[in-house]
């Protein structure tokens, strides 16, 4: 499908969220193979950052979701510091979405329902898995993963280190690329009202 060359006032939505939901078919549509991949940064309290990829799964008016290991380094910084800030790049379509806000877990069930919906090899791993911490080597997680299996021949649990994350935005920024890199940067933040205020950003 061919990309919009410009994003103006006059023709983005008014709520952000519907505009991301825009932007985000547009991207399911034309990138491959994970237009949900997004850039996740995260700091300490004293405020040394890091960064990753992960997966949207959902987003509403409330948030965007993503699920991980509370015990990963992530989650420890987002235990200590739970501003953060997603950062989507589609680069067929010349755009990118920056969003930052306050992450929170989701609910228990929330977090059930969908690690339900994973495959077999996934949900397993979510055991085997001891996410950022160090491994004697590679056999090292292959038995663990033989034990995890093993252990749940049938159904697996959802492990009680593992769920997901909500970022509640205060801030979303719309970026679509434009030629002599005059691009074109809609910003929307959140009031104190709960309303949201649009500006446009210098390139």
């Amino acid at each position: 499908m061919p990309r919009n060359t410009t994003l103006s006032e006059a023709t983005v939505e008014h709520d952000p969220i519907a505009q991301f939901a825009r932007w985000y078919d547009d991207a399911r549509a034309v990138e491959r193979p994970l237009p949900h991949a997004v850039a996740l940064a995260t700091a300490t309290r004293s405020g040394r950052p890091s960064l990753r990829m992960v997966l949207l799964k959902d987003f509403d008016a409330r948030g965007f979701v993503f699920f991980t290991n509370y015990r990963s380094r992530k989650g420890h910084e987002l235990a200590g510091n739970p501003h953060a800030s997603l950062l989507f790049y589609w680069g067929t379509l010349e755009r990118q979405v920056r969003i930052e806000g306050r992450v929170a877990k989701v609910s228990r069930r929330e977090s059930d329902d969908y690690f339900k919906t994973r495959p077999r090899g996934s949900q397993v791993g979510a055991w085997a898995s001891p996410q950022s911490a160090a491994l004697a080597d590679r056999a090292d997680l292959d038995r663990c993963f033989a034990a995890a299996a093993a252990k749940y021949p049938d159904h697996v649990p959802r492990p009680v280190q593992w769920g997901g994350y909500r970022l509640a935005p205060v801030l979303i920024e719309f970026w679509q690329g434009r030629e002599d890199r005059l691009h074109d940067r809609l910003c929307f933040t959140l009031g104190r009202t709960g309303r949201w205020r649009l500006a446009r950003l210098a390139p």
